[in-house]
């Protein structure tokens, strides 16, 4: 970063410091009678998808700026060329640096468990070399001990298999070197804001390491049902029968919604835990839209869970995922930077949180916490090893690929907005996803734990920091960089999905479909038959419809 532009950055996240410092006489007011009690009164959980904390937030403070931060900054961070690489780099290392591009990695990383084992471990069986996840076989690149202590080394040689897995040919040391990269807070002013403007956690971890589906279970539910893995997809849809914190929610008393990114059709929220939430999916999952009237009014329900366009559009975050359907071929599924249409998506979430005002009947800022959280690491680099931690459930046998649920995923970013806590705050002893279920019980009185993982979860409700509110006006003014637009692609040239997700989703639609003989009027008879790109949206489109009525687009 040149000294201008971050000088030029920290002028701007630091807004609001003098206006704080010298104080507002008409806070006591403002407070209307609230105090950092209610500062959870509602709660907005936002997920995005695939990125470590090294990525996003590494270069966020630099050496002094704050008592504490565990990010990359004068840092010697490196990873080891493999010997098996046909390119090699100048001294056998890849050293960590800034990200050169706003696509970056432009090759999405391997994500599922035995990916995750290569890269936290640098363990790679020869049988499973450049093979995709759904490719490999036991041992699935476990260390010889379960109990080694991940050592972080092992990105570089994961990347360059998967990558070749995905294009049919090694990468350049240009193109896997980008696996040892994050952003500079200039690059991704909205999120380093936030995180500046208010606070961060440094030691947060994913609940399993692996990818999407395990882990969003473990944020609503505390357990993913003994999976491990995205695939197949109809364990979610069938058989993942937890409680979650929705169910409880209703069974409390408390009001909850899923407000999906527009234009997508379905919620994976849903769909995850479609055994236990299917008989809300017209009453409680509504469009983003609705998110932002909800701020405006003061009607935000107690738990408003905001799930950000994961198909169309892919306002995320995510890596590209273009290369990860169909081997060597780079599908146009995602926006040029789904950084950046993650950081717009952002910016209006905030916005719509900040203009609540604080006197407003029901919700409003003052007893309304925004919290920003990722579901996994997604194979982007980080140098902090992962914890021990309890197995979900104490009795349960080994579930699939032979875990039993006591490693850690690693970290994710993850940043808590509120008027009660005091900028620049680093929270830096151990959370990780189970801390939100945690804490609403906690808080809400809603009873007992759900797994023994959110039992053993530090909570959050000791970091509103702050006895007087902050004045919003003083707040982080934050503008996203432009994002450019997302030109859905043609279906008829797809060969079966039309994305990552979805690629994971249709055959379990197709599948559940077939067990409960639920309705999907272009569903092939065949449960084992081709389904086109066209065809597969089809399908997908007739069945959300049907299951989300809230989220079908209007005619």
């Amino acid at each position: 970063m040149t000294s201008f532009s971050r000088r030029k950055f920290l002028k701007t996240t630091a807004a609001g410091s003098a206006a704080a410092a010298l104080g507002n006489p008409a806070l006591a007011e403002l407070k209307n009678g609230l105090s950092k009690d209610n500062a959870m009164d509602h709660v907005i959980l936002v997920l995005f998808e695939n990125r470590s904390f090294d990525n996003i937030l590494g270069y966020l403070y630099q050496q002094g700026e704050v008592p504490q931060f565990e990010g990359v900054v004068g840092k010697k961070l490196s990873n080891p060329v493999p010997s098996w690489a046909e390119h090699k780099s100048p001294d056998g290392q890849v050293h960590y640096g800034v990200a050169s591009s706003m696509n970056s990695p432009t090759s999405d990383p391997g994500e599922e468990y035995p990916h995750t084992l290569t890269q936290m471990f640098n363990t790679v069986d020869e049988h499973n070399k450049f093979k995709m996840g759904k490719d490999m076989a036991a041992p699935w690149n476990a260390p010889k001990s379960l109990d080694a202590i991940p050592n972080m080394q092992g990105f570089v040689a994961d990347y360059i298999s998967n990558f070749t897995a995905d294009h049919l040919r090694q990468p350049t040391y240009k193109e896997y070197s980008e696996i040892m990269t994050g952003f500079l807070p200039e690059q991704i002013p909205v999120i380093t804001g936030l995180a500046r403007g208010f606070s961060c956690f440094d030691h947060w971890f994913s609940e399993v390491p692996s990818q999407t589906f395990p882990n969003r279970s473990f944020w609503v539910a505390g357990t993913s049902s003994g999976y491990v893995v995205n695939s197949p997809a109809d364990n979610f849809l069938i058989d993942n029968k937890a409680e979650t914190i929705f169910n409880r929610l209703s069974e409390k008393g408390k009001t909850w919604k899923i407000y999906v990114g527009q234009p997508d059709p379905l919620s994976f929220t849903g769909l995850v835990s479609m055994p236990v939430l299917r008989k809300y999916f017209a009453t409680n999952i509504v469009p983003f839209s609705e998110y932002e009237k909800d701020c405006a009014n003061g009607t935000l329900p107690n738990f408003a869970f905001i799930e950000p366009p994961l198909v169309n559009g892919h306002a995320d975050y995510h890596p590209s995922a273009g290369m990860a359907i169909i081997a060597g071929q780079n599908l146009a599924l995602d926006p040029p930077s789904s950084v950046l249409s993650g950081e717009v998506y952002l910016s209006k979430i905030y916005n719509a949180y900040k203009a609540m005002g604080t006197k407003q009947a029901g919700a409003n800022v003052l007893n309304t916490t925004l919290f920003i959280g990722w579901d996994e690491p997604g194979g982007t680099y980080d140098h902090v090893p992962p914890p021990r931690v309890p197995a979900p459930e104490a009795s349960a046998p080994k579930a699939q690929y032979g875990f039993d649920f006591t490693l850690s995923g690693y970290r994710t970013p993850a940043v808590m907005i509120s008027p009660w806590i005091s900028e620049k705050s680093v929270f830096t002893q151990e959370f990780r996803h189970t801390s939100m279920i945690a804490t609403l019980r906690k808080i809400w009185n809603l009873g007992q734990p759900f797994t023994q993982r959110d039992a053993s979860a530090r909570t959050l409700e000791t970091c509103f920091n702050l006895n007087t509110p902050r004045d919003p006006s003083t707040w982080p003014n934050i503008t996203a960089r432009p994002a450019p637009a997302y030109v859905a692609p043609d279906p008829n040239n797809l060969d079966t999905a039309y994305s990552e997700l979805a690629q994971a989703m249709i055959p379990a639609i197709v599948t559940f479909a077939h067990r409960t003989g639920y309705a999907v009027p272009s569903l092939p008879k065949d449960p084992n038959g081709k389904i086109t790109g066209a065809q597969a949206l089809k399908v997908a489109g007739e069945f959300s419809n049907e299951m989300f009525p809230l989220l079908a687009a209007k005619k």
